[in-house]
């Protein structure tokens, strides 16, 4: 054990893409006392055992797969020799932005840190959280454990399968299971509408004949030692089986992809607010939390859709950071941005009065929305307006106020959507 407290200037907990673009960002900002924390054995997050393509798209303008992706932070931050500790597990942050971790390498060692940022991502809901009835039979899995099952380590799940929710990461293992030789049966989503990005559910369902039923769900497991089979049904407006709808599906493989929870357990122990609706931390146009030199970014603050997307706010994050840790953020008063009508989680939920730049909010909508627009408002006055063909739940909106709009800011912002 360390008997001495380490300084550090910024503390970035998690070496996903979301803690390796921000402790890259700071570094370039000019900190030098810069540690990232990360409990796996390897940098690179989730993104190490996605080994499909479609990455990096935005930010890239290439197509890569996850590792690939990863490798590129990877070897960036080693290049700027960032200090990486792996196989490290946080086991408390305070408000006082101390930081006490644990390895077999070093054993236990206490920080102070002139700022932190939190990215440790998030973990997908299990089966206890839906109450679905049932035997505790095995064949049942999240979809990222099979995943990283199949992906790292190299095993099959099972050979018939059923997967329960349509998250981004259920449609792709439909299509991981298919390509190694497993009959997935069909995608069940209890939502009228898919909870994943459109093209994950033309490539990885259409592309190989799995149906999606909307407005079903699992209603039985069977088995004893192993799954045998699951019962199906259609549920109605208020998300309740339908007496009569009833199916038996034969299968030796449930995969869950049923939401996923921002992993706040040390957010929370450091006092930082969290927000309701997105389970992820309260922060402002500067990602800063509640808790002053504490700053959030990727999944830990909001579940994302695409990395580019948590890369870029990740890197907004570390700046901050870095700004914050050499007396240079600006601070003062901040306004509310508050859910309008269809609107749920937009993010930053505060905006510093003044801000001389450009501020992205994101944000999902509460429904599918054909024709519509997306707009943000201060009082009377309309400060942005973005129009698609269609807005749903699974594909998160990005909308960018002007560096002018954000400075013209004197009450509170609402962002709602406005059918035609």
């Amino acid at each position: 054990m360390s008997g001495e407290i380490r300084q550090a200037d910024v503390l970035v907990i998690g070496a996903g893409p979301a803690g390796l673009a921000a402790a890259i960002a700071a570094r370039e900002a000019g900190v030098e006392r810069l540690i990232v924390l990360e409990r796996e054995s390897e940098p690179g997050g989730v993104l190490r055992q996605c080994i499909h393509n479609g990455f990096g798209l935005h930010r890239f303008r290439e197509e890569l797969t996850g590792p690939e992706y990863a490798s590129r932070d990877v070897e960036r931050a080693r290049a700027l020799g960032i200090e990486l500790w792996t196989d490290t597990t946080v086991l408390s942050v305070d408000g006082e932005r101390t930081v006490t971790c644990v390895s077999a390498a070093r054993g236990l060692t206490v920080f102070s840190a002139r700022a932190i940022v939190l990215a440790m991502g998030c973990r997908e809901r299990p089966r206890g959280a839906l109450g679905t009835p049932g035997t505790r039979c095995a064949g049942i899995y999240t979809a990222g454990t099979a995943q990283r099952f199949v992906n790292l380590e190299g095993g099959m799940p099972g050979k018939r399968a059923v997967i329960l929710g349509s998250g981004d990461i259920g449609l792709i293992m439909a299509r991981r299971m298919t390509l190694q030789g497993a009959k997935v049966l069909a995608c069940v989503e209890i939502m009228p509408y898919s909870s994943g990005l459109n093209r994950n559910i033309v490539q990885c369902l259409d592309d190989y004949g799995i149906p999606l039923l909307l407005s079903h769900t699992v209603v039985g497991i069977h088995g004893r030692e192993r799954l045998t089979g699951v019962t199906i049904a259609q549920v109605d407006a208020q998300r309740r089986p339908i007496p009569g709808t009833e199916q038996e599906l034969d299968c030796d493989t449930l995969l869950l992809s049923v939401g996923l929870i921002p992993e706040n357990e040390l957010s929370v122990g450091a006092g930082v607010r969290l927000c309701a609706q997105t389970a992820g931390p309260e922060v402002d146009d500067a990602l800063q939390t509640s808790v002053p030199g504490i700053f959030a970014c990727g999944n830990v603050l909001h579940v994302h859709d695409l990395v580019d997307h948590v890369s870029s706010e990740a890197a907004r994050a570390g700046r901050m950071a870095a700004a914050f840790a050499a007396g240079e953020l600006a601070g003062g008063e901040s306004v509310p941005v508050l859910d309008g009508d269809g609107v749920r989680g937009a993010t930053p939920q505060r905006i510093r009065r003044g801000v001389g730049e450009a501020v992205t909010l994101m944000l999902r909508p509460a429904g599918v929305y054909r024709g519509a627009a997306c707009v943000v408002t201060c009082g009377e006055r309309e400060l942005a307006r973005k129009r698609a063909p269609i807005f749903t739940p699974g594909e998160m909106v990005a909308l960018t106020l002007s560096a002018d709009a954000a400075a013209s800011i004197d009450g509170p912002v609402t962002v709602r959507m406005e059918r035609s």
